[in-house]
């Protein structure tokens, strides 16, 4: 897996809006905090642009990221949120210029469309928080931020998650891949479809219903997806609903459903998803995750 260089105090960092529109109000400040701490900003030509429920028209968009992705002094591509619209134009992107300057791409949530095809590719990238999700109430950088800051800048990285009664204790290591569950699914039978052999998949969700959460898991075992599959990192499964019929089972109760058969580790709990503390990941390198009846360990190595 390639990795690409360690952001620097002087690095250059582009910010663009692959999906989704946004307001200027909730990417400026995390763009003027960058620049205190030493980085050269360049934003993208129509990040504020609206177009339906998009930040512009596919061109304009396709042209920001293209631009980011060609631009051989940038160091990492922060995406400045999710929502929908990567799909409609990931076909045509180039990435023969990212091969020569490999850069971080950042984001979650819908820039999973960019984390699978890169991973695919062999280069690693970071699953993290947008801009509006780096501060606190007051303004001030939060974990959020502070992991992000310390996966780009080269830091090694462990996170202990609490105990879970549901887990399913185990050791193991592998690279770190996957994103949000929706968007995984979405890409079977695509040039895109994640490779899962070997593999700890990391998952979260929003705004599904239970049922569709059961069916998702079940695709992935359809799919082949569980059944090499080193762990499952579970993170957070935000807003989720329910039919007036209830469905009967938890999240927790779906997942360990599908992977019955299976004997490698899950663990639930990590704080990573869209909820508002959203630790960062770095997916494509290499991970340990070791679950235990007194708490659940994800380090990077």
């Amino acid at each position: 897996m390639a990795v690409p260089l360690f952001i620097k105090q002087d690095s250059k960092i582009r910010i663009v809006s692959p999906a989704g529109k946004i307001k200027e109000t909730l990417v400026l400040p995390a763009a003027e905090w960058l620049e205190k701490q030493g980085c050269k900003i360049e934003m993208g030509k129509h990040i504020f642009a609206q177009h339906c429920q998009f930040a512009g028209t596919d061109e304009q968009r396709l042209e920001d990221l293209q631009t980011a992705l060609d631009d051989p002094e940038c160091s990492a591509i922060i995406c400045s949120r999710g929502g929908y619209g990567t799909v409609r134009v990931i076909d045509q992107l180039d990435f023969t210029e990212f091969k020569k300057h490999p850069k971080w791409v950042v984001g979650y949530s819908d820039v999973t469309m960019l984390h699978n095809h890169l991973n695919n590719m062999g280069f690693a990238s970071v699953h993290g928080a947008m801009p509006p999700f780096f501060f606190n109430e007051k303004g001030e950088s939060n974990e959020n931020l502070d992991s992000l800051k310390n996966l780009l800048c080269g830091q090694k990285v462990s996170y202990t998650i609490s105990a879970n009664e549901k887990n399913k204790n185990g050791n193991t290591n592998g690279q770190l891949v996957g994103g949000n569950l929706s968007i995984i699914t979405s890409l079977f039978g695509t040039r895109y479809e994640l490779d899962t052999e070997n593999k700890i998949l990391f998952i979260e969700e929003i705004d599904e219903y239970l049922y569709h959460i059961d069916r998702m898991m079940h695709q992935l075992k359809l799919a082949g997806k569980l059944d090499k599959l080193a762990g499952i990192v579970v993170g957070d499964f935000t807003n989720i609903k329910d039919n007036d019929s209830p469905f009967g089972k938890t999240i927790e109760e779906i997942i360990l459903d599908a992977v019955k058969e299976f004997n490698f580790p899950v663990c639930f709990g990590f704080p990573g998803g869209h909820d508002k503390k959203n630790l960062a990941l770095s997916f494509g390198n290499s991970w340990e995750l070791n679950v235990s009846k007194k708490s659940s360990i994800l380090k990077l190595i």
